[in-house]
């Protein structure tokens, strides 16, 4: 499964774009509300962290047609080739994902809740469709049963959408998401984490390290083998 990190937060994606195995950043206008200051300077500065090669998703805020397509052009061309436009699934946003896609753009369709709605969305060309986790299960509805349902439906269809899936509130989800073949999920920097810590790997490491400096000191691998047994 292919990772994005779902922030704003320029010091978060410093840190997980330097150490963490992501292919991109997502955003949504919630996210960039809580950052505050310009948004504009924000996603330019996410861009700059991340290069040109990585994805970046910057939801569009307008709601009319006409407009939707201009500001879907303006994202693009601050921000680079590599950056798709998120519209959230709504009969205008299918318009416009339809009419988009037709022009080259990168579309990624979200608020996707069933796999009714991530049907129309591939219909229409997104590259992506981002169905909740959390969310579905915060209204007693199964989000993993949601993303593998969508999974089933793209598969049957040979289409080329792809599943994003979003709104992760443990590890455990992102896990059993990748389960369903689901290509690419976001996530927080605090489920990143997650994923990454585990107490008895912890209590390994701190093994590996003081069984060796019981026998050789703070002296490394890399200098026995440069230096020999002399220093």
């Amino acid at each position: 499964m292919r990772l994005l990190l779902d922030t704003a937060n320029i010091e978060d994606i410093r840190y997980i774009n330097t150490y963490f195995p992501i292919v991109g950043v997502t955003t949504n206008p919630t996210i960039l509300s809580r950052e505050g200051g310009d948004p504009a300077a924000r996603l330019c500065e996410i861009r700059q962290i991340i290069g040109p090669d990585k994805e970046l998703h910057v939801q569009i805020t307008e709601t009319e047609y006409e407009k939707i397509m201009a500001e879907a052009e303006i994202i693009v061309g601050a921000l680079g080739k590599n950056t798709f436009v998120k519209i959230p699934i709504t009969d205008v946003g299918l318009r416009a994902v339809r009419d988009l896609t037709a022009k080259g753009y990168h579309v990624t369709v979200t608020a996707v809740l069933s796999a009714g709605q991530a049907l129309l969305a591939a219909s229409a060309g997104a590259d992506y469709v981002a169905p909740y986790v959390s969310r579905l299960e915060n209204i007693c509805e199964n989000g993993v049963e949601a993303v593998a349902e969508i999974q089933q439906v793209f598969d049957a269809a040979g289409c080329s959408t792809k599943i994003l899936a979003a709104s992760f509130k443990t590890a455990r989800e992102v896990v059993d998401v990748a389960l369903t073949g689901a290509a690419t999920a976001t996530v927080s920097t605090f489920v990143m984490q997650k994923l990454l810590v585990h107490t008895t790997t912890d209590t390994s490491i701190k093994g590996f390290r003081d069984d060796w400096e019981n026998v050789f000191g703070k002296r490394t691998l890399g200098s026995w083998l440069t230096n020999g047994e002399q220093k």
